[in-house]
Protein backbone atom coordinates (compact mmCIF):
# COMPACT_ATOMS: atom_id res chain seq x y z
CA UNK A 1 0.00 0.00 0.00
CA UNK A 2 0.93 3.48 -0.55
CA UNK A 3 -0.54 6.94 0.09
CA UNK A 4 -0.85 9.54 -2.87
CA UNK A 5 -2.11 12.86 -1.90
CA UNK A 6 -3.04 11.07 1.43
CA UNK A 7 -5.37 8.35 -0.30
CA UNK A 8 -4.17 4.67 0.80
CA UNK A 9 -4.06 2.55 -2.53
CA UNK A 10 -2.76 -0.49 -3.37
CA UNK A 11 -1.71 1.56 -6.26
CA UNK A 12 -1.67 4.76 -8.23
CA UNK A 13 -0.90 6.03 -11.98
CA UNK A 14 0.54 9.76 -12.08
CA UNK A 15 -0.49 12.00 -14.19
CA UNK A 16 1.30 13.91 -16.79
CA UNK A 17 2.03 16.63 -16.63
CA UNK A 18 4.34 16.61 -13.78
CA UNK A 19 5.94 18.72 -13.12
CA UNK A 20 8.53 16.53 -10.87
CA UNK A 21 9.68 14.70 -13.86
CA UNK A 22 9.73 17.32 -15.69
CA UNK A 23 11.82 19.97 -13.79
CA UNK A 24 12.60 18.53 -10.90
CA UNK A 25 10.50 20.63 -9.09
CA UNK A 26 9.91 19.63 -5.46
CA UNK A 27 11.73 17.58 -2.82
CA UNK A 28 11.88 14.67 -0.69
CA UNK A 29 12.49 13.07 2.92
CA UNK A 30 13.23 9.54 3.92
CA UNK A 31 12.06 8.40 7.01
CA UNK A 32 12.00 5.95 9.92
CA UNK A 33 8.87 4.67 11.85
CA UNK A 34 9.72 2.28 15.03
CA UNK A 35 8.25 1.60 18.30
CA UNK A 36 4.77 3.42 17.28
CA UNK A 37 6.50 6.72 16.00
CA UNK A 38 8.08 8.46 13.48
CA UNK A 39 11.88 9.40 14.55
CA UNK A 40 12.95 12.52 14.53
CA UNK A 41 9.27 14.25 13.10
CA UNK A 42 10.46 17.49 14.19
CA UNK A 43 13.43 17.78 12.04
CA UNK A 44 11.71 16.14 9.48
CA UNK A 45 8.75 18.73 9.55
CA UNK A 46 11.10 21.37 10.27
CA UNK A 47 13.27 21.10 7.10
CA UNK A 48 10.17 20.05 4.56
CA UNK A 49 8.99 23.29 5.73
CA UNK A 50 12.35 25.09 5.05
CA UNK A 51 12.28 23.28 1.74
CA UNK A 52 8.86 24.54 0.67
CA UNK A 53 9.65 27.97 1.81
CA UNK A 54 12.31 27.74 -0.59
CA UNK A 55 10.45 26.07 -3.55
CA UNK A 56 7.29 28.68 -2.81
CA UNK A 57 5.18 25.59 -2.36
CA UNK A 58 2.57 24.79 0.37
CA UNK A 59 2.68 22.01 2.18
CA UNK A 60 -0.37 20.05 2.29
CA UNK A 61 -2.46 19.46 5.82
CA UNK A 62 -1.17 16.29 6.56
CA UNK A 63 2.00 16.85 6.03
CA UNK A 64 2.28 20.30 7.07
CA UNK A 65 3.44 20.02 11.02
CA UNK A 66 5.77 17.60 13.26
CA UNK A 67 2.24 15.75 14.56
CA UNK A 68 0.48 15.49 11.24
CA UNK A 69 3.35 14.09 9.68
CA UNK A 70 3.64 11.43 12.47
CA UNK A 71 -0.06 10.47 11.58
CA UNK A 72 0.01 10.58 8.20
CA UNK A 73 2.92 7.98 7.60
CA UNK A 74 2.42 5.88 10.61
CA UNK A 75 -1.34 5.16 9.07
CA UNK A 76 1.16 4.10 5.95
CA UNK A 77 3.26 1.67 7.99
CA UNK A 78 0.41 0.11 10.32
CA UNK A 79 -1.65 -0.41 6.88
CA UNK A 80 1.52 -2.37 5.50
CA UNK A 81 2.03 -4.51 8.60
CA UNK A 82 5.71 -3.12 8.92
CA UNK A 83 6.20 -2.07 12.98
CA UNK A 84 10.02 -0.53 11.70
CA UNK A 85 9.63 0.95 8.48
CA UNK A 86 11.83 3.08 6.11
CA UNK A 87 9.64 5.46 4.42
CA UNK A 88 10.07 7.86 1.24
CA UNK A 89 8.20 10.99 0.87
CA UNK A 90 8.33 12.90 -2.20
CA UNK A 91 6.70 16.11 -2.81
CA UNK A 92 6.72 18.25 -6.56
CA UNK A 93 4.58 21.03 -7.38
CA UNK A 94 0.98 20.83 -9.06
CA UNK A 95 0.13 21.28 -12.50
CA UNK A 96 1.72 21.86 -15.77
CA UNK A 97 3.38 25.15 -17.22
CA UNK A 98 7.19 25.76 -18.07
CA UNK A 99 9.51 26.94 -15.51
CA UNK A 100 6.90 29.37 -14.07
CA UNK A 101 5.41 27.88 -11.65
CA UNK A 102 1.71 27.92 -12.48
CA UNK A 103 0.78 26.62 -8.09
CA UNK A 104 2.31 27.05 -5.12
CA UNK A 105 -0.20 23.59 -4.77
CA UNK A 106 1.85 19.94 -3.52
CA UNK A 107 1.28 16.67 -4.76
CA UNK A 108 2.80 13.93 -3.22
CA UNK A 109 3.32 10.55 -2.51
CA UNK A 110 4.58 8.35 0.13
CA UNK A 111 5.89 4.65 -0.34
CA UNK A 112 7.43 2.31 2.59
CA UNK A 113 9.74 -0.94 3.13
CA UNK A 114 10.89 -2.44 5.87
CA UNK A 115 13.63 -0.80 7.68
CA UNK A 116 17.18 -2.51 7.78
CA UNK A 117 19.25 -0.56 10.37
CA UNK A 118 23.19 -0.37 9.47
CA UNK A 119 25.89 0.98 11.94
CA UNK A 120 28.37 -1.85 10.87
CA UNK A 121 31.98 -0.46 9.73
CA UNK A 122 32.95 1.30 6.78
CA UNK A 123 35.83 -0.01 5.16
CA UNK A 124 37.66 2.09 3.04
CA UNK A 125 36.40 5.39 2.32
CA UNK A 126 38.00 8.48 0.67
CA UNK A 127 37.83 11.83 -1.31
CA UNK A 128 35.60 12.00 -4.61
CA UNK A 129 37.82 13.41 -7.68
CA UNK A 130 34.86 13.71 -10.67
CA UNK A 131 32.12 15.78 -8.28
CA UNK A 132 32.23 18.73 -5.62
CA UNK A 133 29.53 19.85 -3.74
CA UNK A 134 27.17 23.02 -4.60
CA UNK A 135 25.42 25.20 -2.32
CA UNK A 136 22.78 26.67 -3.16
CA UNK A 137 19.20 28.10 -1.82
CA UNK A 138 18.31 24.41 -2.19
CA UNK A 139 21.44 22.35 -1.05
CA UNK A 140 20.30 21.57 2.37
CA UNK A 141 17.17 19.75 1.49
CA UNK A 142 16.64 16.13 -0.24
CA UNK A 143 16.11 16.03 -4.33
CA UNK A 144 16.84 19.08 -6.23
CA UNK A 145 20.92 18.38 -6.21
CA UNK A 146 20.60 14.51 -5.89
CA UNK A 147 22.33 14.04 -9.37
CA UNK A 148 25.85 14.77 -7.33
CA UNK A 149 25.31 12.01 -4.97
CA UNK A 150 24.46 9.51 -8.31
CA UNK A 151 27.75 10.63 -10.21
CA UNK A 152 29.43 10.21 -6.69
CA UNK A 153 28.14 7.10 -6.32
CA UNK A 154 29.21 5.62 -9.42
CA UNK A 155 32.83 6.90 -9.17
CA UNK A 156 32.97 4.64 -5.65
CA UNK A 157 31.45 1.83 -7.04
CA UNK A 158 34.44 2.27 -9.78
CA UNK A 159 37.13 2.81 -7.38
CA UNK A 160 35.92 0.22 -5.48
CA UNK A 161 35.23 2.33 -2.48
CA UNK A 162 32.98 1.79 0.96
CA UNK A 163 32.04 5.50 1.01
CA UNK A 164 32.79 8.24 -0.98
CA UNK A 165 33.70 12.02 0.84
CA UNK A 166 32.83 14.83 -1.48
CA UNK A 167 34.13 18.76 -1.22
CA UNK A 168 33.11 22.12 -2.25
CA UNK A 169 34.87 23.57 -5.33
CA UNK A 170 37.43 25.61 -3.15
CA UNK A 171 38.15 22.50 -1.23
CA UNK A 172 36.39 22.62 1.71
CA UNK A 173 35.07 18.82 3.42
CA UNK A 174 31.29 18.87 2.55
CA UNK A 175 29.44 15.08 3.68
CA UNK A 176 29.50 11.51 2.09
CA UNK A 177 27.77 10.44 -0.69
CA UNK A 178 24.50 9.72 1.19
CA UNK A 179 25.65 10.87 4.68
CA UNK A 180 26.62 13.64 7.14
CA UNK A 181 30.53 13.09 7.91
CA UNK A 182 32.00 13.70 11.62
CA UNK A 183 35.57 13.46 13.12
CA UNK A 184 37.24 13.60 16.21
CA UNK A 185 40.16 15.68 17.05
CA UNK A 186 41.68 16.07 20.21
CA UNK A 187 38.42 16.65 22.40
CA UNK A 188 36.57 17.93 19.71
CA UNK A 189 33.47 16.58 17.21
CA UNK A 190 33.67 18.24 13.67
CA UNK A 191 31.20 18.28 10.82
CA UNK A 192 31.12 20.35 7.85
CA UNK A 193 28.75 23.57 8.18
CA UNK A 194 25.67 24.06 5.46
CA UNK A 195 27.64 26.20 3.19
CA UNK A 196 29.87 23.20 2.29
CA UNK A 197 26.62 22.41 0.18
CA UNK A 198 25.82 19.40 2.65
CA UNK A 199 22.41 18.45 3.28
CA UNK A 200 21.07 19.37 6.45
CA UNK A 201 20.65 15.81 7.41
CA UNK A 202 18.25 15.38 10.46
CA UNK A 203 20.58 12.84 11.70
CA UNK A 204 23.62 15.14 11.71
CA UNK A 205 21.04 17.24 14.05
CA UNK A 206 20.49 14.60 16.26
CA UNK A 207 24.08 13.63 16.51
CA UNK A 208 25.13 17.41 17.24
CA UNK A 209 22.16 17.50 19.97
CA UNK A 210 23.26 14.23 21.80
CA UNK A 211 27.49 15.05 21.55
CA UNK A 212 26.76 18.53 23.22
CA UNK A 213 24.37 17.07 25.87
CA UNK A 214 27.45 14.64 26.69
CA UNK A 215 29.85 18.02 26.94
CA UNK A 216 31.48 17.23 23.69
CA UNK A 217 32.79 20.46 22.31
CA UNK A 218 31.28 20.65 18.69
CA UNK A 219 32.52 22.77 15.71
CA UNK A 220 30.65 23.24 12.30
CA UNK A 221 32.90 24.91 9.92
CA UNK A 222 34.88 25.18 6.57
CA UNK A 223 37.47 22.64 7.09
CA UNK A 224 40.44 21.92 4.28
CA UNK A 225 40.73 18.18 3.71
CA UNK A 226 43.70 18.07 5.59
CA UNK A 227 41.39 18.71 8.88
CA UNK A 228 40.02 15.19 7.90
CA UNK A 229 43.92 13.38 7.21
CA UNK A 230 44.81 14.92 10.92
CA UNK A 231 41.69 13.14 12.27
CA UNK A 232 41.84 10.36 15.05
CA UNK A 233 38.90 9.10 14.25
CA UNK A 234 36.07 9.48 11.33
CA UNK A 235 32.36 8.48 11.34
CA UNK A 236 29.34 9.13 9.12
CA UNK A 237 25.95 9.61 10.38
CA UNK A 238 22.27 9.11 8.39
CA UNK A 239 18.87 7.81 8.82
CA UNK A 240 20.40 3.91 8.66
CA UNK A 241 22.85 4.38 10.75
CA UNK A 242 26.07 5.97 12.93
CA UNK A 243 29.07 3.98 10.97
CA UNK A 244 32.77 4.03 12.10
CA UNK A 245 35.49 4.62 9.24
CA UNK A 246 38.04 2.00 9.44
CA UNK A 247 40.66 3.22 6.54
CA UNK A 248 40.31 6.68 4.85
CA UNK A 249 42.30 6.66 1.59
CA UNK A 250 45.82 4.48 2.58
CA UNK A 251 45.47 4.96 6.47
CA UNK A 252 44.10 3.13 8.92
CA UNK A 253 41.86 5.12 11.59
CA UNK A 254 41.15 4.37 15.13
CA UNK A 255 37.72 3.76 16.13
CA UNK A 256 35.87 6.14 17.45
CA UNK A 257 35.26 5.47 21.58
CA UNK A 258 32.01 2.05 21.32
CA UNK A 259 30.06 4.05 24.30
CA UNK A 260 30.55 7.29 22.13
CA UNK A 261 28.91 5.72 19.44
CA UNK A 262 26.72 4.07 21.44
CA UNK A 263 24.77 7.15 22.76
CA UNK A 264 25.39 9.17 19.68
CA UNK A 265 23.09 6.31 18.13
CA UNK A 266 20.71 6.66 20.97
Amino acid sequence: MLLYNNDLLPTAALPLPNRGLAFGDGFFETLVYSNNQLRLAADHAARMQQAAAALYLTLPAPLATAEALATTLARLAEANGLPTARLRLQLWRGGGGRYTPPTGAAEWLATTEPFVPDNSPIGRADFARETHSIYSPLSFCKGPQAWLYVRAAHERQQRGLDEIILCDAAGHVAEAGAAAIFWLKGNTLHTPALASGCVAGVRRADVLRRARALGICCEEGLFPVAAVLAAEAIFTANVAGVRAVQQFGSELLAEPPAALLARLRG
